[in-house]
């Protein structure tokens, strides 16, 4: 079997997790590390034990030996980023959101479809195990969703990531942490969403952002969901999924499923590993080899980006 040669790009919160989940997957190997600061970049590095630093993408492509590139940079480098990896000839996961304007969706999904080569978006919640388990009962007729209540909380009163530290960019509640919701919504319910309303609180003096917002979306097969997102939560913290159904109600905290009694359901068969960060480069890697569309594909998330350039549409207003 072929090494799969990658470039990685973004060495913050996200890239860390994508480096754990590769080293866990065979016949990958990452040649190349792209990030911000040489000096951080270079400790991450050593720790993974990867050749190449730079800390410009344009060095990581012109690397014949790359194969792949796993984009974990800012938002709104995501687009144009994506764009140049496929140009340069290279398969390219980017990390949700795909892009924060839909006209940038749509070029990406266009190159995308010329190129011959992978493209796909990281929204995660399709390869959790929790998530996976109910989208198997789904398709096993055993469960149909009437509602999604989803809260998704965090406290960043000021600009710092996941890992509390100082971001250069600023995060977005409605084109990144609402994308994955949106996505998932619809593919869980097999049905596209054909009504979504929004609202949010006052603008961020500083930061120019809402850090709070309320969303209801409803799928062609009448299923409903709504979605609260607070930047101003001081816990608990994370994106919380209840799933209510015709015969079950589940609760889905990242990886780990609940029903509606809190009793946990055991999801470690559902998929050769727990880690949903890893299932999902997993499946970018297998689209790689077997030349086929991966779950996730730009093409199968443009939905997702037509709904939130909707949304935008009615909180400007």
């Amino acid at each position: 079997m072929k090494t799969i040669k990658v470039a990685l790009a973004g060495a913050g919160a996200f890239g860390i997790k994508h480096l754990d989940g590769i080293k866990n997957i065979a016949g990958v190997e990452v040649v190349s590390l792209v990030s911000r600061e040489l000096d951080k970049t270079r400790e991450v590095a050593a720790k993974y034990g990867i050749p190449h630093v730079t800390t410009d993408l344009a060095d990581s492509l012109a690397l014949k030996e790359v194969d792949a590139v796993i984009l974990c940079t800012p938002t709104q480098m995501h687009a144009a980023q994506t764009m140049a990896c496929l140009q340069a000839g290279k398969h390219v996961q980017v990390e949700i959101p795909l892009a924060d304007a839909l006209q940038d969706a749509e070029a990406v999904v266009a190159l995308a479809k010329t190129s011959g080569l992978v493209a796909m978006c990281g929204h995660t919640r399709r390869f959790n195990p929790s998530h996976q388990y109910v989208h198997n009962k789904i398709k096993a007729g055993e469960f149909n969703i009437q509602q999604m209540d989803v809260q998704t909380y965090f406290f960043r009163r000021s600009n710092m990531n996941a890992l509390g530290q100082p971001r250069s960019w600023t995060d977005h509640l409605l084109w990144h942490h609402a994308a994955h919701t949106v996505d998932l919504f619809a593919y869980q319910c097999g049905s596209p969403i054909v009504k979504a309303n929004a609202i949010q609180g006052p603008i961020h003096p500083t930061l120019g952002i809402a850090m709070d917002m309320g969303i209801q979306l409803k799928a062609a097969n009448g299923a409903i969901c709504t979605l609260s997102l607070s930047f101003n939560n001081d816990g608990p913290l994370g994106t919380f999924f209840r799933y209510i159904g015709n015969s079950a109600t589940y609760i889905a905290r990242y990886d780990d499923l609940f029903n509606g009694k809190e009793e946990k359901i055991d999801v470690s068969q559902v998929a050769v590993s727990m880690n949903g960060i890893e299932l999902q480069d997993r499946e970018f890697f297998a689209a790689i080899r077997e030349g086929r569309e991966p779950n996730s594909s730009v093409a199968q998330v443009l939905a997702c980006y037509q709904v939130l350039h909707a949304l935008e549409q009615q909180l400007s207003a």
